[in-house]
C-alpha cells in the first residue's frame, strides 16, 4: 500500500472513491459534481487530501479540513472524510490514512485531529481502538442554509 496526499493528477481515482463515500451516506451519485468539488478543494488548497493505492488502484482516501481552536488559539484539522472501497477493507487502509492524518498534526505543530463521523458509522471501533474518544462535553448544532 502507497499513501500519498492528493493533487489533481489523482483526481479520477479519488472522484470515484468520493462519489461512493457520498452514497455510502444516502447521497445521490454524481461523479462530475465530484470532480468539480475535489477540483475545487485541490486547487483552492482547502483541504489536504490523502489517498492510498494498492497495486496502482485507489482503494482510500481521507479528507481533512484546516480548523482553529480559539480556546487553545491553535491550529486543528478535521478529518471529516474516511473511505475505503468495500473491497479492501480489513486491511489496515483506514488505520494507515489516519495515522497520515496525526502525522500531519504531530508535523505542523496542531492541537489536534477531530473526527466528524454519523452516529452509526462502525467506524467507530476503529477511531476508539486508535485512541480517539468520544466528546461528551461538546455537542455539534447544524441548521440548513434554507430552514
Amino acid at each position: 500500500m502507497t499513501i500519498t496526499q492528493a493533487d489533481t493528477n489523482n483526481l479520477n481515482g479519488l472522484a470515484i472513491l468520493f462519489d461512493d463515500y457520498r452514497v455510502f451516506y444516502k447521497q445521490d451519485s454524481n461523479i462530475n459534481q465530484a470532480k468539480t468539488f475535489l477540483l475545487e478543494r485541490l486547487k483552492n488548497k482547502d483541504s489536504v487530501i490523502y489517498i492510498a493505492y494498492i497495486d496502482d488502484a485507489a482503494v482510500g482516501f481521507t479528507q481533512l479540513y484546516p480548523l482553529f481552536s480559539s480556546v487553545a488559539m491553535q491550529p486543528i484539522y478535521l478529518l471529516n472524510d474516511l473511505y475505503v472501497d468495500a473491497n479492501h477493507r480489513g486491511k489496515g487502509i483506514g488505520e494507515a490514512l489516519i495515522n497520515k492524518a496525526k502525522q500531519l498534526c504531530i508535523d505542523k505543530n496542531n492541537k489536534g485531529l477531530a473526527i466528524q463521523t454519523a452516529f452509526d458509522n462502525p467506524a467507530q471501533d476503529l477511531y476508539q481502538r486508535l485512541g480517539f474518544a468520544k466528546d461528551s462535553d461538546l455537542h455539534f448544532f447544524w441548521k440548513q442554509q434554507n430552514v
